[in-house]
């Protein structure tokens, strides 16, 4: 089967849901197997580790009932809320970042969508980003309207954020304050305004393997540029709390299809991950994967960045950044 795959691939082909539930239950031997051919197609990306970071530039009081977030106001997560921080704040962090080794940076906020005065201190911080650092600026701030997306584009951002999170079959049962419909709406208008699109979810939020790789199919289908993959890590105070976690080799498996149904796109390793993966973590740069975020995430802590760059660097591999 897994010869059959790498056939199509290598012909320029694609897999089919069919075939990629076909490797769900692969194990042992077979399941090495998988993570190899994963690699293998990563390699023709060449051997740079797209390497991003991530300020939670305004925390908590989000208005939207997401089950998996400590910063809804339906859970009741331990979470200090603070308002927008400012320009000059957001700009230390991107220089922090960046001397970590981080290419990429992302201004994160909390709510369905940033407006008004929180729009244009978002706006100033870009400019001034743009300016003082030689980093790729990505931007995560709910929903978009047309003339905000080209408001951000005219600013200097170079991707937007914006991730479905699961399956649309599964999305209902981890957020009823907005649709589907809703995020694949923000994500063209992101595209049609010229910016690059980040898009991906959260795997261990109790979705079947199906719903996984629906997820993976609908990215496929919609063309975005990054997939960040994070995995459930469960938070005291949200309905996840007690999530019985995915085992490593889930995990990997999952990146390695993933790969196979996107064998072009930047496919990243994000929250979660020092926590399921343990002492596996190596092998997500392995599996498929050719990004990390690097440093802490928005409410949970990650390594140290010297950390992942020593772990790249062990693989024979390059940190920084690429294009896609």
């Amino acid at each position: 089967m897994l010869q059959n795959i790498q056939s199509k691939l290598e012909n320029g082909d694609s897999i089919n849901l069919t075939e990629a539930m076909e490797l769900v239950n692969l194990q042992g031997s077979e399941c090495m197997e998988l993570l190899s051919l994963a690699n293998n197609i990563r390699s023709k990306l060449g051997d740079r580790i797209d390497l991003c970071s991530i300020v939670n530039a305004k925390c908590g009081l989000c208005p939207e009932d997401c089950k998996f977030c400590a910063q809804s106001v339906h859970n009741d997560a331990d979470v200090t809320p603070y308002p927008l921080m400012d320009e000059e704040d957001i700009l230390n962090m991107a220089l922090m970042m960046q001397e970590e080794g981080a290419a990429r940076f992302c201004i994160v906020t909390s709510g369905k969508e940033t407006a008004n005065e929180d729009f244009e201190r978002i706006l100033g911080a870009i400019k001034r980003i743009r300016r003082e650092t030689s980093l790729s600026i990505c931007i995560s701030i709910g929903t978009l309207t047309k003339e905000s997306a080209r408001e951000l584009k005219k600013a200097g951002a170079a991707r937007i954020h914006h991730n479905l999170e699961t399956s649309e079959g599964f999305f209902k049962n981890i957020c009823t304050t907005h649709t589907y419909a809703e995020k694949i709406r923000t994500i063209q208008i992101a595209r049609d305004a010229g910016l690059e699109v980040c898009c991906g979810g959260i795997i261990g939020l109790g979705e079947s393997a199906k719903d996984r790789l629906e997820l993976a199919f609908t990215l496929h289908e919609l063309d975005v540029d990054s997939i960040p993959i994070n995995i459930l890590a469960p938070i005291a105070g949200t309905p996840f709390s007690g999530a019985e976690p995915l085992t490593p080799m889930e995990v990997l498996k999952t990146i390695a299809i993933f790969r196979l149904i996107l064998p072009q796109k930047n496919i990243r390793v994000a929250g979660g991950r020092e926590k399921n993966l343990r002492d596996l973590q190596c092998l997500c740069l392995l599996s498929g994967a050719n990004g990390l975020l690097l440093g802490n995430y928005l409410t949970t802590l990650g390594r140290a960045p010297r950390e992942d760059i020593r772990m790249i660097l062990d693989l024979g591999l390059i940190p920084g950044g690429v294009h896609v």
